[in-house]
């Protein structure tokens, strides 16, 4: 691992995060998109934003950002924002998060996954482009 910052997952890290706004706070209304769908992207938000400024192998980025998903998650079953102090509202309360759920940690794992394959796919077809030429 090594510094590097990248402008294009930078350029990635603000439109994921700007997504994430738009879902939070425009399409809340849509259970299935706020309840799902931003748990998927958040830890595309970690991934890019990560790689913005360090060079990593993406295999460990990834099981580390699950890890790191499932770890926070389960600080919620455990109401450590509340135990550390926090108000309910506050940045870091949001961040942390209050409510436990299996389902969201299926949806981390889910946008793990999309994160792998999508990478295997972009890999295989660099590898296909440089043999035919």
């Amino acid at each position: 691992m090594k510094f590097k910052f990248s402008p294009t997952y930078l350029l990635l890290t603000i439109f994921i995060f700007l997504t994430e706004v738009l879902i939070a706070t425009k399409l809340a209304d849509i259970f299935f998109v706020r309840a799902y769908l931003g748990d998927v992207i958040v830890v595309m938000l970690l991934y890019t934003f990560v790689k913005t400024f360090v060079k990593i192998n993406d295999e460990k980025l990834i099981l580390g950002i699950l890890i790191f998903s499932c770890i926070v998650e389960f600080a919620q079953y455990f109401m450590v924002a509340e135990k550390l102090g926090f108000r309910p509202g506050s940045l870091m309360y949001i961040v942390i998060g209050n409510s436990f759920s299996w389902i969201d940690i299926l949806c981390y794992a889910a946008g793990c996954l999309l994160l792998f394959l999508g990478l295997k796919f972009t890999q295989s077809k660099k590898e296909k482009q440089t043999i035919a030429g």
